[in-house]
């Protein structure tokens, strides 16, 4: 079934994906659908450790949010007051639909998908030349690494180009709103924050006064060990950029990576460096505030990698597991960012766990690291 591309909708519900990065790439679908509707009122569906991201975005007009294991019935009922004429569901969920189908909004739209294609109005068909992530068996990992004659695990790593594909994930959240007859041209992932954040945070973390370049160092990924560039590297990395640069390195991260960024920092911390360990310190919103005002986020892919480029900080990203190709920060084009890559013969994999020499990542060389920073600053 195709969706309705003719309807003028007052009331847009859409349903918001799960994770940080998913909900940056969502942006230009959604700058997309403003520009399609500028009068509606759209309103975002988001999980609550996600509130906060949509303040201040001009495609937003309010947020609701719904707490870790709250039912898709209790969501429903919240949703019903709200007496929107449209739903966008941006997952691929069945829960995803049917928290629309049990709030009563009259059209509801999303990908067709088993086991929920019931529950929408309009089902849109994937892209023609959408790639989908599969991840790789241990067996096919071995065969891969058997048949590489060069050995690539000593590789030193090369920066990619990230020129422009339609194979990124922000394509498909476009491809979405294109059935509403919006516009399907790629737009720059782009969020947004007030001086008066920026300001406040730098007061609450006591950096008012930093003459001193400010970069970023992210070395933790929710996802798993297998897009984590090796601790002893981002330490290396971290020293040889402080001493060329004098820099004051930030180190951002959640509560779980605290025992990660206590290592970094000790081994980082010398007389003559300044660092601001914020490891399970901040709101979303200040992380934001404070990835805006670094000059260069150093970081692995992970949702602080989505946030700094679309808030228009450069990133340097070693990429191990996952593929630069569909999920990389920003716009693919985009060159103020570097997107390093080894050449093992199994990567991309798609796993959490590495399940032979984990060579994707250590094949990316401290000194490329280096090199790839200094050249955005």
């Amino acid at each position: 079934m195709n969706a309705p591309r003719q309807i003028q909708p007052r009331r847009i519900l859409v349903r918001g994906t799960n994770w940080l990065g998913d909900a940056v790439m969502t942006t230009p679908a959604l700058l997309r659908l403003r520009e399609k509707f500028p009068d509606a009122h759209i309103t975002m569906l988001a999980p609550e450790k996600l509130r906060d991201l949509w303040r201040h975005h001009p495609a937003v007009n309010e947020t609701i949010s719904f707490a870790p294991g709250e039912s898709v019935f209790s969501v429903g009922k919240k949703l019903r007051p709200g007496k929107f004429d449209l739903a966008l569901v941006l997952p691929n969920s069945p829960r995803s639909a049917i928290e629309s189908w049990l709030a009563g909004i009259p059209q509801r739209i999303g990908y067709t998908r088993p086991w929920r294609n019931w529950f929408l109005t309009a089902r849109v068909a994937p892209r023609p030349d959408a790639v989908k992530m599969r991840k790789r068996s241990i067996d096919e990992i071995q065969r891969l690494v058997a048949a590489d004659v060069n050995r690539r695990v000593t590789s030193n790593g090369r920066v990619l180009t990230n020129a422009a594909t339609n194979t990124h994930q922000i394509h498909e959240y476009l491809h979405l709103v294109a059935a509403l007859a919006a516009s399907p041209e790629p737009l720059p992932p782009t969020l947004f924050v007030a001086k008066e954040e920026i300001d406040s945070a730098k007061r609450k973390f006591g950096m008012d006064n930093i003459m001193q370049p400010i970069f970023g160092l992210n070395p933790g990924a929710e996802y798993g060990p297998a897009k984590r560039w090796p601790v002893e590297k981002f330490i290396a990395a971290a020293s040889a950029i402080q001493k060329r640069t004098n820099c004051v390195w930030v180190l951002f991260g959640g509560k779980n990576d605290q025992p990660l960024i206590a290592q970094i920092e000790s081994a980082i911390r010398n007389p003559q460096s300044a660092i601001v360990n914020l490891a399970g310190q901040t709101s979303l919103r200040e992380l934001m505030a404070l990835l805006k005002l670094c000059r260069v986020l150093l970081t692995n892919d992970s949702g602080p990698m989505h946030v700094a480029a679309a808030l228009g900080t450069p990133v340097v990203v070693p990429f191990g597991s996952t593929s630069p190709e569909l999920t990389g920060p920003g716009l693919p084009g985009d060159p103020r960012h570097r997107l390093l890559k080894s050449d093992a013969p199994c990567s991309p994999c798609f796993l959490r766990e590495c399940p032979i020499d984990f060579r994707c990542l250590n094949g990316i060389s401290v000194e490329r690291v280096v090199e790839a920073v200094l050249s955005v600053v």
